[in-house]
């Protein structure tokens, strides 16, 4: 099941940044960077996200989520899909895509990932996805930025 998340709710708050810091964690781990935003985001900055929210639950139990933002009317920027590694290479970051194509059908999406994060770049590129920009964010680490014209 996937449902819009209200991140002002504390309780869901707490497990949706335990799963943020436990993604991101293996994301710095891949990159060799650990200086990963969200990876350093507190329980009070994910409340006061501007972001809108989607998670997947695995029966009661919240197991992902993608935020994005809509910069344009065009335009989705998918800023954050984190998926708690204990539920990982399941389909539950594909089916956060998937849905999210679904409720924001927009000409252009965008999203970003560590160079050096090979699930996540197949992900991108299995769904459409084409560099278009490399952007080193500390010495020998990038990100790349993706989009994908619908």
């Amino acid at each position: 099941m996937i449902e819009p998340l209200d991140v002002t709710d504390r309780a869901l708050a707490e497990r949706l940044l335990e799963i943020q810091h436990r993604a991101y964690a293996v994301e710095a781990e891949l990159i060799g960077f650990d200086g990963i935003p969200p990876l350093q985001e507190d329980l009070d900055g994910l409340m006061a996200s501007t972001e809108h929210w989607l998670g997947r639950y695995d029966d009661e139990t919240l197991v992902g989520a993608v935020a994005y933002e809509l910069p344009d009317d065009d335009t989705v920027d998918i800023t954050r899909l984190i998926v708690d590694p204990a539920h990982a290479r399941r389909g539950h970051g594909r089916a956060l895509l998937d849905h999210l194509d679904k409720v924001e059908p927009r000409r252009t999406s965008l999203v970003s990932t560590g160079t050096a994060n090979t699930p996540a770049v197949t992900l991108y590129t299995s769904r459409g996805y084409h560099e278009t920009a490399r952007i080193e964010v500390a010495p020998g680490v990038t990100v790349t930025r993706f989009s994908r014209r619908g």
